[in-house]
């Protein structure tokens, strides 16, 4: 009698071991399950179409994608470290004005600038994005070391000041288009790979949004993520444990714009045209709607936040003009019933949450 209840204490104490990791391997696949199905028919579908000759969905897979890698960067600022930025449209469009004047400068075969140093213009796609990733990320940090001395409401004006300043200082410059917006005449090109074919530029923006997406998830996972965690979380205890929240703060904000800018200089070479309205504040307000709609601080919400507000654009926008409406609608739900956005709902909370 006494070895039965002893094997039965046993018994019971190794159902209750497992049971978490059950639940947790459970958690892991649904979660797995979901973030590939998203990956899965986003790269799919667009491959079909463009065999079936529907050039335009392979297109509209691009702006998602795009637009997407874009939301990664404010994810990672918004989400991760807690800056609610409401400027990031500056590195997107600036990411974009790159793209359209280097492509000026190469069609027209004359320098961006004369002096002090000869600066030519170029349609090699390595070279800008290399020059949107830098440029925008010296934008950021001289705007981040002044925006991120404040918190709260008055960070948040900041950054939309920021942003302003230099959407103004775009839409009155006649030299590259001004508030007529700038026309690209050339398709960027990368060595090797036809970037005018549809497909295959849907694929290096599919690539970028993965390589964004990886980048994203390996600096949360490493010491960096945990130190930004607590800076989000409670920068006091942080700085007790001998860590300044400020550098590391600016560090993520810094890697957010590059990646939004990025995605600005794709766009751009996608449209074949850039303009003041990528540096405007309605911009930055519908990259925070994707956020808050695929679920802020969860890596694959901004691809599910991109592709839910893009198709409610083109679906609802194609019968009425009043679609905001319905998105209105779709916010307040997500925001009353589903606090961790889309991917909250489809995948369940994360382990932290």
């Amino acid at each position: 009698m006494t070895n039965n209840t002893y094997l039965s204490k046993n018994a019971a104490r190794d159902v209750a071991e497992r049971a978490p990791v059950a639940k947790a391997d459970s958690h892991f696949d649904r979660k797995g399950l979901v973030q590939m199905t998203l990956l899965g028919l986003l790269l799919l579908l667009p491959v079909a179409a463009y065999f079936l000759g529907q050039l335009y969905y392979v297109n509209l897979a691009s702006r998602i994608t795009i637009i997407a890698m874009a939301a990664v960067g404010l994810n990672l600022a918004i989400g991760y470290g807690g800056m609610v930025s409401f400027g990031h449209a500056a590195y997107f469009g600036l990411g974009g004005y790159v793209a359209g004047i280097s492509a000026y400068h190469a069609f027209d075969l004359t320098p961006f600038m004369s002096w002090p140093f000869s600066v030519p213009g170029s349609d090699s796609l390595l070279v800008v994005w290399l020059a949107a990733v830098l440029l925008c990320a010296l934008l950021a940090l001289a705007i981040g070391a002044i925006s991120l001395r404040t918190t709260g409401v008055y960070f948040i004006m900041i950054t939309l000041a920021f942003a302003q300043m230099i959407y103004y200082f775009a839409n009155s410059w006649p030299t590259h288009g001004g508030q007529d917006g700038l026309p690209i005449y050339i398709r960027n090109t990368l060595p090797l790979v036809n970037s005018s074919n549809a497909l295959t530029y849907f694929l290096i923006c599919f690539t970028g949004l993965v390589l964004a997406m990886a980048i994203t998830s390996r600096l949360m996972k490493s010491r960096f993520g945990a130190a930004l965690t607590m800076a989000r979380l409670n920068d006091v205890r942080l700085a007790t444990a001998g860590i300044s929240p400020y550098p590391i703060r600016l560090v993520a904000f810094v890697i957010s714009a590059a990646i939004t800018g990025l995605a600005g200089a794709l766009y751009a070479d996608l449209n074949g045209f850039v303009s003041p309205n990528m540096l405007s504040w309605h911009f930055s307000g519908e990259l925070m709607v994707i956020v808050i709609l695929g679920g802020v601080g969860r890596l694959y919400g901004p691809l599910a936040g991109a592709i839910l507000f893009v198709m409610m654009e083109t679906l609802l926008g194609g019968i009425t003009e009043y679609w905001q409406f319905f998105l209105g609608l779709v916010l307040l739900g997500v925001v009353l019933f589903a606090k961790h956005g889309v991917m909250g709902w489809l995948a369940g909370s994360e382990r932290n949450e």
